[in-house]
């Protein structure tokens, strides 16, 4: 059998991302978080994790777009999901793969869909 995949999740509202790790670890995945874009760079660089779900409104209105490009800066090529309470605007109004993204969840988060896309690009 692999190796579980690795995700990080980054938001700064702690009770989403408890609820977030709580519904992937049920779903087989080993799961690392952090509360904001800095500390995600950090747990990036230790972990480096298979995919990457990070908030785009925390410590400042875009920190999850400057996550996602220091990230590429790094080299960093793994799968990028930006969470957003404005998502299905933002994937209307933004090309999102421009940013260097695999996709938009809109909050609240619909779990089936998630589980479905997660399992697709991590297979």
């Amino acid at each position: 059998m692999a190796d579980p995949k690795t995700i990080l999740c980054i938001d700064d509202d702690q009770d989403f991302l408890d609820a977030l790790s709580v519904l992937l670890k049920a779903n087989g995945y080993n799961v690392v978080t952090a509360c904001s874009a800095e500390q995600g760079l950090k747990v990036f660089e230790q972990f480096r994790p298979d995919l990457v779900i990070v908030d785009l409104m925390m410590e400042e209105v875009d920190a999850g777009t400057g996550f996602v490009k220091e990230v590429k800066l790094r080299g960093g090529d793994v799968p990028i999901y930006l969470l957003s309470s404005v998502g299905d605007n933002l994937s209307m109004a933004t090309d999102y793969s421009s940013l260097g993204l695999s996709g938009v969840f809109q909050k609240p988060v619909n779990h089936e869909n998630l589980l479905r896309v997660l399992k697709a690009r991590l297979k």
